[in-house]
């Protein structure tokens, strides 16, 4: 009896993982414009919440069904935020100020590497920085942050996500696979 107890404890733990990681990845998925992808993982996620849920709900007598159902949702939760990490979908725009007085040294280096830079001289309390703009897929994300720092050990960063990208040659050739050969 207590096997078949414990059995069950983790079943309902793994299937919540499951369907929490499926919910989030989902999630993501639609707000990264993944529709018929996400509505494919919704059919899987359901289903797996069914089964989860159902097998909770006909023992609701056994508490340690009921915590299994609560760690495997938070559990679950972790998953999913550390899956869509290792996916990296969509792109990265990164404000970087450095205080390099010479203006086409960063941009240059960063160019050649690949990077989309649109850069321009900006006053800064201390005087002239160089600002630019740096456009990346999410895979490539904490690698740049790396170079800048390496570059530029006291550049200032702050990175978002674009929600829309129209034009310019850079696109372009992402889009075609030529970026960071």
């Amino acid at each position: 009896m207590l096997e078949n107890a414990f059995t069950m404890v983790l079943i309902i733990f793994a299937i919540n993982i499951v369907y929490v990681t499926l919910s989030t990845t989902r999630m993501i998925l639609t707000l990264k414009g993944y529709r018929y992808v996400a509505a494919f993982m919704s059919i899987i996620e359901v289903t797996v919440y069914i089964v989860g849920l159902g097998l909770v709900l006909d023992n609701l007598d056994a508490i340690q069904n009921l915590i299994a159902y609560a760690l495997g949702f938070g559990t679950g939760i972790i998953v999913g935020s550390k899956l869509e990490e290792k996916m990296s979908l969509g792109y990265i725009m990164v404000n970087a100020i450095s205080t390099e007085s010479d203006v086409n040294h960063l941009s240059s280096i960063l160019r050649e590497e690949g990077y989309g830079v649109t850069d321009w001289t900006a006053n800064g309390l201390e005087g002239h920085r160089q600002a630019l703009q740096i456009l990346t897929p999410r895979k490539y994300e904490v690698k740049l942050y790396n170079r800048l720092k390496e570059i530029d050990p006291k550049i200032f960063i702050i990175a978002y996500e674009p929600k829309t990208i129209h034009g310019g040659f850079w696109v372009k050739t992402v889009r075609k696979g030529k970026l960071f050969r």
